[in-house]
């Protein structure tokens, strides 16, 4: 028996929602696990890429033994009923870029766990499924959408339960994704931040977030200008973004744009806008970044309302 599953890209933080907001896009992993016949073939990892969703480094470095994400998720799930792993081909195809803030990682982990728990039996409910991807990825803001779809608020709390709600995102937003042709991994990302924040500045991101999640909620395009501001982890992360400070000040006061973000640890941006020339958009992205030497895949899209879904084989 296999099953097949397709995951969302996500992006995460959107401001100040940091490590809590995420969102679903339509550009997408799938995952394939197989129960092999054969006794002691062990795992069997192949790794398929689609367009230039990973370049030949990222591509090389990706493990393809136990020490696997996708493989260390599967495992939880079958210790967590008292089982071991059984001899195993799991196939990952990919859309989603990796290390460019796209929730690549998040999407192979709940793509795993899903099609592994479907081959089980489905003993494990989406609570489950959600924590045990939280504690593979270290944070519920990707996994959550990536299960989900649409744009949701999640918050892994003291005793290791994860606490999460769906909210109905604007369906006249478009959000245009930004991804420029190199890479930052999460960890470099996160070596920047420092270990303790002013407190001015979480009262401040703790005011945004609440006016991003009311201007979601009520389609409020006046508040959500002022929302997606942060002072938490971008301040912080731009210095390893080139273009990110010019292409945040060349939408600040556009009509129609209502907000530019880094998306997730980034390096790719995220641009909210409503009734505007997405095409405007990309032309100042492409102009900005290009006075880098930086090209850029740019594309408008939906927010995926649907998280992962198992496929027919």
């Amino acid at each position: 028996m296999k099953v097949s599953v397709k995951v969302p890209a996500t992006s995460a933080n959107l401001g100040p929602g940091f490590d809590s907001l995420g969102l679903a896009l339509p550009i997408y992993n799938t995952i394939t696990i197989e129960e092999t016949v054969l006794p002691g073939t062990g795992i069997e990892i192949n790794l398929m890429k689609e367009d230039d969703a990973l370049d030949e480094m990222s591509f090389e470095n990706i493990p393809r033994d136990e020490n696997n994400i996708v493989y260390k998720a599967v495992e939880m799930l079958y210790n967590s009923i008292g089982q071991e792993p059984s001899e195993l081909k799991i196939n990952i195809q990919s859309q989603i870029p990796i290390t460019r803030g796209l929730g690549s990682s998040a999407a192979v982990i709940v793509g795993g766990l899903i099609a592994a728990n479907k081959l089980l039996g489905s003993p494990a409910d989406e609570t489950a499924l959600l924590s045990i991807a939280t504690e593979v990825e270290g944070h519920p803001d990707n996994v959550a959408p990536a299960i989900l779809g649409g744009f949701v608020m999640a918050s892994q709390e003291d005793d290791g339960s994860i606490v999460y709600r769906k909210i109905n995102w604007p369906e006249e937003w478009d959000i245009t994704v930004c991804i420029p042709d190199f890479e930052l991994s999460t960890n470099i990302a996160r070596s920047v931040l420092p270990a303790q924040v002013p407190m001015t500045d979480a009262v401040f991101n703790a005011k945004h977030m609440a006016m991003l999640i009311h201007a979601i909620d009520t389609k409020d395009e006046k508040l959500m200008r002022v929302a997606l501001q942060d002072k938490i982890h971008q301040p912080y992360r731009e210095k390893l973004v080139p273009g990110m400070k010019e292409i945040m000040e060349a939408f600040k006061h556009e009509d129609g744009v209502l907000g530019c973000v880094l998306s997730g640890a980034g390096p790719s941006m995220l641009i909210i806008s409503y009734k505007y020339d997405v095409d405007k958009i990309k032309s100042t992205v492409k102009s900005i970044w290009e006075g880098q030497s930086i090209k850029a895949e740019i594309k408008t899209l939906k927010i995926e309302q649907n998280g992962a879904e198992i496929l027919d084989n």
